[in-house]
């Protein structure tokens, strides 16, 4: 499954991502952690120093390397130098795996022991003084695009991804290449206001959207966010104890997590895992299409000097079966 956790800064996106990556680490599945928010804060969150985030490899900076893997032996794609963000897959192209070592993860991933379970972590790299007036986050961004357009995950196997915060994912296709959208939403105007914008992008590609009350104090935040958000509300979340000790630097097992908030974790579990019967292959490939076609004319046709929409292979669709170029 593929999943993303998105919300206003300070939400709690990045808190509730991180604890949902534990969750899943602890029940034996196998898991690739992505922090593509412009803060960089998942690493610390789960558990890692500052030293040791700081030492993570950014996906930004090997986006040549990343490019030059996935081309493979594809006969549209004539040099690594004309792939963008939303350049999709086809023939000859070199999948990747959730479960299998390769050169982008040799590259770009780092594994993060949690209490005995391990989980593969990948950063885009912050946003730096040296990127000011010359490039835009999501030239980072892209990075994870392209790893989420040559994907193939299967039973078992999550991606979750920590996305920047607000509404700026849907400057790209990306909002598109998840399973399921978990929003962590407070029980104000502006985390509501959140939903509601990212539900009307939404709407017309299918994305399925969920939101997690985040910072619930009492009846009162209950019934706001059940009147504002409606049957999209799954679940809520509180005080965490657990968290505030993962805060000061000092976490306990994650088995002693709350039992409200661990049943809370679960039910985002199954909710995404019911997504897995509904998957369209078909639908994520032609909406990966569709993003590639509308940057194609928009700027990568001129910043390329080449003309991507050539790059379509109209005979290929992304799936589990889809055998992986080595």
């Amino acid at each position: 499954m593929k999943i993303a956790f998105v919300g206003k800064g300070g939400s709690g996106k990045t808190t509730l991502s991180s604890l949902f990556v534990r969750h899943l680490a602890a029940t034996g599945a196998h898991v690739v952690a992505v922090d593509a928010d412009i803060n960089q804060h998942l690493g610390p969150a789960l558990g890692l120093d500052e030293a040791e985030a700081a030492a993570l490899p950014a996906m930004g900076d090997r986006l040549s390397l990343i490019k030059e893997h996935l081309r493979g032996s594809n006969p549209r794609i004539a040099c690594a130098d004309t792939m963008i963000k939303t350049t999709p897959p086809g023939e000859g192209s070199r999948l990747l795996r959730v479960r299998e070592d390769n050169p982008v993860y040799d590259a770009c991933a780092r594994p993060v022991e949690l209490d005995g379970d391990t989980v593969r972590l990948m950063v885009t790299g912050p946003f730096t003084d040296a990127d000011l007036g010359v490039s835009c986050y999501h030239s980072k961004t892209g990075a994870v695009e392209l790893f989420l357009n040559h994907l193939v995950d299967g039973p078992d196997e999550y991606v979750v991804v920590d996305m920047t915060a607000g509404s700026d994912s849907f400057a790209s296709g990306m909002f598109t290449r998840f399973d399921i959208t978990f929003l962590v939403a407070e029980p104000t105007r502006k985390g509501v206001s959140v939903y509601r914008q990212y539900k009307e992008y939404a709407a017309d590609y299918g994305v399925a959207l969920k939101v997690v009350g985040n910072k619930v104090q009492g009846r009162d935040d209950l019934d706001f966010l059940r009147a504002e958000i409606g049957d999209d509300l799954l679940v809520t979340v509180g005080h965490s104890n657990w968290v505030r000790a993962l805060e000061r630097g000092r976490p306990p097992r994650f088995e002693l997590l709350e039992d409200i908030n661990r049943r809370a974790l679960h039910r985002l579990r199954t909710a995404a895992d019911a997504t897995y019967a509904l998957r369209d292959w078909e639908r994520y490939t032609r909406q990966m299409v569709h993003f590639h076609l509308k940057n194609a004319g928009s700027w990568g046709n001129e910043r390329t000097g080449a003309d991507l929409a050539a790059q379509v292979d109209p005979s290929f669709v992304l799936g589990e079966s889809v055998t992986t170029l080595v």
